[in-house]
């Protein structure tokens, strides 16, 4: 055979390690890393901190609604005392499957009465403004003194309200938060009262 010009084959093109693999691999990593901090502080705060709740029910209206969305504050009440007007979420002492939000009327030592729908606290006419001549009954409840460690609770919307009236006060180590923000529907976003 005759030889001819010879053809220069290509060199072997050698594949260097791409860079993009390792820059990837550590974002990759980091990106990783980051969220399991970031799902564990969400935990611990869910857990120990704040926890996301639905109202069911219309007992608390106009303050909440029914399927409205609230946090509430678990750790508060390790720090500082339950007071008068705040929104409580407490296990129903009749059944403590179930999880209850009212609003603490009166606190240990104090005398409550009802009189034709308008509450007495220690003697004195409670000025409650949250509650619309609307959602008012007329039902009278007779004195009663809060036992210690206990709370007096009342719903907002007194005439359909299963509340301290029906099951008496609530010990203490039935509640378990304080209703603090609302952030469902959007038009109730907010602080609550």
């Amino acid at each position: 055979m005759a030889a001819g010009p010879e053809i220069a084959q290509p060199a072997a093109l050698v594949a260097a390690p791409p860079k993009l693999n390792r820059r990837s691999t550590a974002l990759m990593s980091a990106w990783l890393r980051d969220l399991v901090i970031s799902l564990a502080i969400s935990a611990f705060i869910i857990v120990f901190l704040y926890q996301p709740v639905k109202v069911e029910g219309t007992s608390m209206m106009p303050s909440l609604d029914d399927q409205e969305r609230i946090f509430i504050n678990k750790f508060v009440y390790r720090i500082e005392s339950i007071q008068r007007g705040d929104i409580v979420v407490f296990r129903y002492p009749r059944d403590p499957q179930k999880s209850f939000i009212k609003r603490v009327i009166g606190v240990a030592g104090d005398h409550v009465r009802i009189v034709d729908g308008h509450v007495l606290l220690n003697g004195k006419m409670l000025v409650e403004d949250y509650v619309p001549t609307v959602y008012q009954d007329d039902r009278s409840y007779s004195e009663v003194v809060v036992p210690p460690d206990s709370y007096f609770v009342l719903g907002d919307h007194r005439s359909l309200s299963n509340d301290s009236r029906d099951f008496g006060p609530v010990d203490s180590s039935y509640i378990y938060g304080k209703a603090v923000f609302g952030y469902w529907p959007v038009d109730k976003v907010g602080r609550l009262r």
